[in-house]
């Protein structure tokens, strides 16, 4: 089960383990971090789930489809920026660093 850190919008820094599968939103959720609206459930309708990946990580993640950019475009995206509903996680993404939006 691959380990991914995320960085709340208050500064703390959170490692948290995941199933190969579930999503980047789930597993946030999942973890009790509620700084992760969902409101949508993973649908890509809604951008509540919107964090940053750090720089060094971009690579191991899979490509950003039409849907998610389009979605993202109305929450003032900047590079790094991906919906955690959108992403699944393998085992290529252990050790991942993301930052929640704000």
């Amino acid at each position: 089960m691959p380990d991914i850190i995320v960085t709340t919008r208050e500064g703390d820094e959170r490692r948290i383990r995941g199933a190969v599968g579930r999503s980047l939103m789930e597993l946030i959720r999942d973890a009790g971090i509620d700084e992760i609206e969902a409101i949508c459930g993973g649908t890509c309708t809604c951008s509540t789930c919107h964090v940053y990946v750090a720089d060094e990580d971009l690579g191991r993640l899979p490509p950003m489809l039409d849907d998610e950019r389009e979605m993202l475009s109305a929450s003032a995206p900047r590079a790094g920026s991906r919906l955690a509903c959108q992403v699944a996680v393998t085992d290529a993404l252990d050790g991942l660093h993301l930052t929640i939006a704000p």
